[in-house]
């Protein structure tokens, strides 16, 4: 009788298929309930951050167990970018290489100079320059292709410049940071080579191959994969506050600002780089996120095992706000382009009442 109330059911509805399967209504409810869950955990990711960093900070039990699972949790998150990414993505980096080049040449050199500035300028003790430079040397955030999106920009390029500042890490990242950090500490620069191609460059080639070999289970699994990241990065910004949680206290304003203004700065001077070498806005914009939003949880990882938990704190901050300000000035680029479409309509109609 159930069965057959269902059945009537799916066929007002009109999911004919539904007769021979009455599990798949089922199964349908729960993937749609998944499906909202994540799109709720991406829009408010920000928020959800800060507030498990409060928690972190103010009840540091709730999440010193996840310190020791850091590494792993990024790797999550590199998996899932890399079950996103496809072989011919990578063809992108060589159809424009002018573009990609200067794009990673600007987040390379911008990042990692103004990291170092600030800690010297602010005399900052030896772990927090060190993680504040982590922060500087680390490729593009995972975020950032998204918020070039949400502001209209030239997503193509973001994910080309994505991609090469990620293939590029292993290398690059563990040169400046052994250079730029020096008059601080001494770092292994094989050793941290190993941990950037152990935690980005393997879990992304995995993800890569299982989007190759299972690419309808991976289009299911992509609505998933939100909300895996989220939860992954909530979990990191909370093991790295949980551990810090008394330095934090002792440091925190000087953190926060520094953070701030590395990322504002950033977003500017990308901005800048983009407009001199002639890139239209729509360029500009993307050069200006992925210069400005760097792969903090990254930094976070290579701070917990090379060096301290402090030296983690500049990461974690990162984490929360690259995040808010990447959302505001990416909505904020959005109505702007909004108004000017606007505005070149309103002009259409009225050169053409006057014709």
């Amino acid at each position: 009788m159930l069965y057959r109330k269902v059945n009537a059911a799916a066929v007002d509805i009109g999911f004919s298929v539904l007769l021979d399967h009455p599990y798949n209504f089922r199964g349908t409810i729960i993937m749609k309930a998944f499906s909202l869950f994540s799109n709720f955990m991406t829009k408010y990711m920000s928020a959800l951050v800060l507030l498990i960093a409060i928690i972190a900070l103010l009840q540091p039990w709730t999440f010193k167990w996840a310190a020791q699972y850091v590494t792993y949790l990024l790797g999550i998150v590199m998996f899932g970018m890399g079950m996103t990414l496809r072989w011919e993505d990578f063809s992108l980096v060589f159809k424009r290489p002018r573009d990609v080049f200067i794009g990673s040449l600007a987040h390379f050199t911008i990042m990692p100079a103004l990291a170092w500035g600030l800690a010297k300028a602010f005399g900052l003790p030896p772990e927090l320059a060190v993680g504040v430079i982590l922060v500087g040397t680390c490729p593009s955030g995972t975020s950032s292709n998204v918020m070039t999106f949400l502001a209209r920009g030239d997503v193509a390029l973001s994910v080309a410049i994505g991609i090469a500042t990620t293939v590029l890490a292993p290398f690059i990242t563990p040169l400046l940071t052994w250079y730029l950090v020096g008059a601080w500490v001494s770092i292994s620069l094989g050793a941290m080579f190993l941990s950037i191609f152990q935690v980005v460059v393997v879990p992304i080639a995995l993800g890569i191959v299982v989007n190759r070999l299972f690419g309808g289970f991976v289009q299911n699994a992509v609505k998933v994969l939100p909300l895996i990241s989220v939860l992954a990065i909530m979990l990191i910004v909370g093991a790295v506050v949980a551990v810090s949680a008394q330095k934090i206290i002792q440091t925190g304003l000087l953190i926060i600002g520094i953070v701030i203004i590395h990322n504002l700065c950033g977003y500017t001077l990308g901005y800048c780089a983009a407009r001199i070498a002639g890139f239209d806005f729509a360029k500009q914009k993307a050069v200006m996120f992925e210069v400005g939003m760097q792969n903090s949880g990254l930094a976070t990882s290579l701070a917990l095992m090379h060096f301290s938990a402090a030296a983690a704190i500049p990461g974690a901050i990162f984490s929360v706000w690259h995040n808010i300000s990447g959302s505001l000035l990416a909505n904020r680029l959005a109505s702007k382009a909004e108004d000017e479409v606007k505005t070149d309509i309103s002009k259409a109609r009225k050169n053409t009442i006057n014709a």
